[in-house]
């Protein structure tokens, strides 16, 4: 080096050790700045917990096992048969839920009339089977009635019958079964001028004329309806089993349907005889006329042969009924059900006189439902 000018010596470095935290952070030196050194609340500054990330492919798969395991159970658990034994281990149980609905007479303004039981009761019943079957003897079902309730009962059953009119005209060279329909029977019994038409219906079908018909015809001729108290309606499952037509959206009326048939019997009775109170009986429960392979009688809810099954024609009746505001008693659920129909019926539609007793029981207690005090003493 030239003499005179100054060594230059390399000043002596300090080492900091970073990983110490010496050095005040910048919230400490502000707040020695600003506050001077005083002690103060100071915040935590250290670094928050991180959670671990969940993966959206661990989630997708775990509800994919999830899945699956729930269909395999539904797959294993398939088809397991119910053990009847054990369910009806307490006997079969009774149908709570019935379409009955017992209504009280009433007149146009909605007030109750009463009946008149002094004079005794007088009821008219139409139908077929139920009451045309055994007519004659004390297991007829009219009989058990009267039995029952000391009533006069005109029994106006016609065996072979039906509701629904195969034509809206009577027409006895192709439909002569149709005067015996209600409807038409009902026109007769109001004074409508269509005997010629009986006798041309007699005359069609010869020696298939029921039984019963000339006495019903006479009895309704010759009855003053103003001295009824009651009229029954009662049809089998007959209409069902001819895939008669049910009924029509179109038309309440129309006689070609089972419940317009009904519903125009019923109007016409309501408009001339309102004092009549009206019970109308659904079909007790039958069964379809094909066997199976064991050679059982079908299901009447499986099988149908015209617009639905049997216990379509009870709902749609039941129907009709509200709708004209008459009582309802509804055999198919509440009387004679699929359950004990084997203790009821001799073939698949025709009732044993046990059966008729259970529907005679269950007419009668539609009859006093509002007059429990009238019941007479058995």
């Amino acid at each position: 080096m030239k003499k005179g000018t100054e060594e230059h010596k390399i000043p002596d470095l300090e080492i900091i050790d970073l990983e110490e935290n010496d050095f005040p952070t910048e919230g400490q030196a502000y707040e020695e700045e600003n506050y001077g050194g005083e002690e103060f609340p100071s915040e935590d500054h250290s670094p928050k917990r991180r959670f671990p990330r969940i993966s959206i492919h661990l989630v997708l798969l775990i509800t994919f096992i999830v899945f699956v395991c729930g269909i395999a159970y539904k797959i294993m658990n398939f088809g397991k048969r119910v053990d009847l034994e054990e369910i009806f281990k307490d006997g079969p149980g009774t149908y709570e839920d019935t379409f009955d609905e017992i209504l009280p007479l009433m007149d146009r303004d909605g007030n109750r009339m009463e009946t008149n039981y002094e004079d005794g009761l007088t009821i008219v019943a139409f139908g077929n089977a139920p009451f045309a079957d055994d007519a004659d003897s004390k297991d007829g079902l009219s009989n058990m009635i009267q039995e029952m309730t000391g009533a006069t009962i005109y029994n106006c059953s016609i065996s072979g019958s039906y509701m629904a009119s195969q034509r809206t005209a009577i027409n006895p060279s192709e439909s002569p079964m149709d005067v015996y329909t209600f409807y038409w029977l009902v026109m007769l019994a109001c004074g409508s001028d269509t005997m010629y038409t009986f006798d041309e219906a007699k005359e069609a079908l010869g020696d298939q004329v029921p039984p019963e018909a000339d006495q019903v015809i006479n009895t309704l001729t010759t009855l003053d309806l103003n001295t009824v108290d009651v009229i029954t309606v009662l049809y089998d499952a007959t209409d069902y089993l001819l895939g008669h037509e049910m009924y029509s959206d179109q038309n309440d009326t129309d006689i070609e349907q089972f419940t317009g048939n009904l519903e125009a019997g019923i109007e016409i009775l309501q408009d001339n005889y309102p004092h009549i109170r009206i019970i109308v009986m659904s079909p007790p429960y039958a069964f379809s006329d094909e066997l199976d392979e064991n050679g059982d009688y079908i299901s009447s809810d499986i099988t149908r042969y015209g617009q639905d099954v049997l216990s379509t024609y009870v709902i749609k009746e039941y129907g009709s009924c509200a709708t004209r505001r008459v009582s309802f008693v509804d055999h198919l659920y509440g009387t004679i059900t699929e359950d004990n129909a084997k203790d009821y019926l001799i073939d698949n539609l025709h009732l044993n006189v046990a059966g008729r007793r259970e529907i005679a029981k269950r007419f009668v207690y539609a009859l006093y439902y509002y007059d429990q005090d009238q019941i007479p003493e058995q």
